[in-house]
């Protein structure tokens, strides 16, 4: 699977979000995921929350990336894009649970649940925060970037998103 790299630098103002949003979907519609597949706006989704734990935890710049698959094709064509965020923090990210009416600490567990896979990885003196989305029908199995063949195609990808 040939793959596409695309990465856009953050400023450490959280008016950078919606930057990085727009940014984003232009980048999907490119590699042939249409705004109106449910993928795109998980996938935007994502992104948010990640972009803005970097911004706000660190108070530093950010550097999202996007792995993407590189031949455009239809909405049901296989294939997985992974999101990465790096900032300049050690610090590994902390899931928090938020109670009630609390406005932040949803973040990690809204990627926990809409995304396939995540994880962080020390990447330089800072970190890298990653998640990956499989595009493909549910009795297809998607082979990740490492080569890994997983089959737990749309967990969360259905889930609603009211853009911000």
């Amino acid at each position: 699977m040939q793959v596409l790299q695309v990465q856009l630098e953050v400023g450490a103002d959280p008016a950078e979000v919606g930057r990085a949003r727009r940014w984003a979907r232009s980048r999907l519609a490119g590699s042939g995921i249409q705004a109106d597949e449910p993928v795109a706006e998980t996938l935007i989704l994502l992104i948010s929350e990640l972009v803005t734990n970097a911004v706000v935890h660190t108070g530093c710049p950010a550097v999202l990336r996007m792995l993407l698959p590189d031949v455009p094709g239809p909405a049901d064509a296989p294939g997985t894009v992974r999101v990465e965020v790096a900032d300049s923090s050690a610090r590994p990210p902390r899931p928090r649970h938020a109670e009630g009416d609390d406005t932040n600490g949803r973040g990690l567990e809204l990627v926990d649940g809409l995304a396939d896979r995540w994880g962080w990885q020390h990447e330089g003196a800072g970190k890298s925060i990653w998640c990956e989305i499989d595009r493909c029908d549910a009795g297809v199995a998607a082979a990740t970037f490492d080569g890994t063949t997983y089959d737990d195609a749309d967990a969360g990808a259905d889930a609603a998103y009211e853009a911000v």
